[in-house]
């Protein structure tokens, strides 16, 4: 099993790579693409990207004397004629500097490119939203060699998608970054913080009236409060508990290093930090931490071991006791019943 780690800076490169990454993934957006269409808008990632074709020809490199893969992010949910051909051109200079693969979400731009960048590896982007065998298939006769798939699937379907894929890689989210809607599906609009952020981050206030425009009950308005604050605590936890870290600055934020081992029995290819627009310390800890799991699953420890070394790393169980940060739920569900048995065993026999 591979890990797949996010850079936007050429420094991070050698680092990401000592720390434990097989394979990177980065945006760019070449100035020809600006003075073109008059916008960044070549990923989903305004921010985060390297700053042109040079640097990319530089991370390249790097990358390949570091015995790395480098991936190019094109993940736009769809794409105009016009962006395609220059996406096209631009996925044809990133084969000939040596990248490995494209990163794509459109099926209109996937055809593009298989048609005429053929040789050019193509991964499905998490922003298509293939969730199931049969979307696996319809990305098999287009083509691509590996699909990411979205947050939120669970590890049953992971496995049946797996088993069902063939040749086809799958890769699956492990650390960082948790969209709280589906982000193949997002059209709402991300304003700035001023006002009011992203939609999904729901920084609005709000006053409840009943049906009729009158003032609620008492008990209403206080069962209101009470689902807003449940509301926003999960919200906290999806956007990286605040982006805050352990002393030792391990990030905290959505995760799945409990169901590595998981993960791995299911024929997962790559697991994926998200994050490309993270500060530099941030991404090389998450990758520090997904390599000691990882390493620990290669090793043979058991699936129950390595969940609790998962967790452990941290050292804030509570977190993970609440469940909002878990990207694959059902394994730390299972360990918590096996902590209660222990404890229920421990007791009988006092």
């Amino acid at each position: 099993m591979k890990i797949t780690a996010p850079i936007s800076r050429i420094d991070e490169i050698e680092a990401m790579v000592a720390a434990g990454a097989d394979e990177l993934y980065c945006g760019v957006v070449p100035k020809e693409w600006i003075a073109q269409f008059n916008t960044g808008a070549v990923n989903r990632r305004y921010f985060g990207n390297l700053g042109g074709l040079e640097e990319l020809q530089q991370a390249a490199d790097i990358a390949h004397r570091s015995a790395a893969r480098l991936f190019l992010v094109l993940n736009a949910q769809h794409y105009g004629v016009a962006y395609q051909l220059a996406l096209v051109e631009l996925a044809s200079r990133f084969r000939d500097l040596g990248g490995d693969a494209v990163i794509v979400a459109d099926a209109a731009l996937i055809a593009e490119l298989r048609e005429r960048v053929p040789d050019m590896a193509i991964h499905v982007s998490s922003v298509a939203a293939c969730r199931n065998s049969a979307g696996v298939g319809f990305y098999r006769d287009l083509g691509v060699r590996r699909v990411i798939l979205p947050r939120d699937v669970t590890l049953d379907e992971i496995g049946a998608i797996a088993k069902a894929a063939g040749d086809v890689e799958v890769e699956a989210f492990v650390l960082n970054d948790g969209c709280v809607f589906e982000e193949g599906a997002c059209h709402s609009i991300h304003l700035p913080a001023k006002q009011g952020g992203p939609i999904c981050i729901d920084n609005r206030s709000f006053v409840y009236r009943d049906a009729k425009g009158g003032i609620i009950s008492e008990r209403t308005a206080r069962k209101l409060r009470e689902n807003d604050a449940d509301y926003k605590r999960w919200l906290w936890y999806r956007f990286g508990c605040g982006f805050s870290t352990t002393s030792e600055s391990y990030p905290f934020g959505p995760c799945g290093l409990c169901a590595i081992s998981r993960l791995q029995d299911a024929g997962v290819t790559s697991v994926k930090i998200a994050g490309r627009e993270g500060a530099s310390g941030r991404k090389l800890k998450s990758v520090e931490m997904v390599r000691a799991v990882v390493d620990r699953v290669h090793g043979g420890s058991p699936q129950q071991e390595v969940a609790e070394f998962a967790v452990g790393i941290r050292k804030t169980e509570e977190h993970c006791r609440a469940g909002f940060m878990c990207y694959y739920p059902e394994v730390r569900w299972k360990a918590g019943r096996a902590e209660q048995r222990q404890r229920a065993d421990a007791a009988l026999q006092r």
